[in-house]
């Protein structure tokens, strides 16, 4: 297996600090992760900033999902100051899709777009197989 690039690894390991529940409920630990201009298309639909995911996710009557459990990261990075990173997470039988950017500015890698799309346990058919491969 290839090592990933400093860059990819460095966004993987922003991603996992991410997914930790103390990082989650830090809005200071979320502000240093998140880019300004961060924006995220939730599993739900709903498109959040950066302020409504930390006040969300910072709440104190904030849902606790329990452990997020990531597996199939891959990453690539696309230019000097961006990195794609696609994924799966599973949180109490809840499995989802999920596709961030990451971006290089002076204080670090940061989280600038996040989209998570929920699907089915059995959903692990052919990554390339979909409307565009049967185009």
């Amino acid at each position: 297996m290839v090592e990933p690039s400093p860059a990819v690894a460095a966004a993987i390991e922003g991603e996992l600090r991410l997914l930790d529940p103390v990082v989650r409920a830090s809005a200071e630990l979320l502000a240093s992760l998140l880019h300004p201009e961060f924006r995220e298309i939730g599993t739900s639909g709903r498109l959040w900033t950066r302020e409504a995911i930390i006040a969300s996710l910072t709440a104190d009557d904030a849902p606790r999902p329990g452990p997020l459990t990531a597996s199939r990261m891959r990453g690539a990075q696309l230019c000097a100051d961006l990195v794609h990173l696609t994924f799966d997470t599973e949180s109490k039988g809840v499995h989802s899709h999920r596709s961030s950017l990451w971006r290089l500015t002076p204080q670090g890698w940061r989280l600038y777009f996040h989209q998570g799309t929920p699907f089915d346990d059995d959903a692990f058919g052919d990554p390339f197989a979909g409307p565009l491969a049967e185009a």
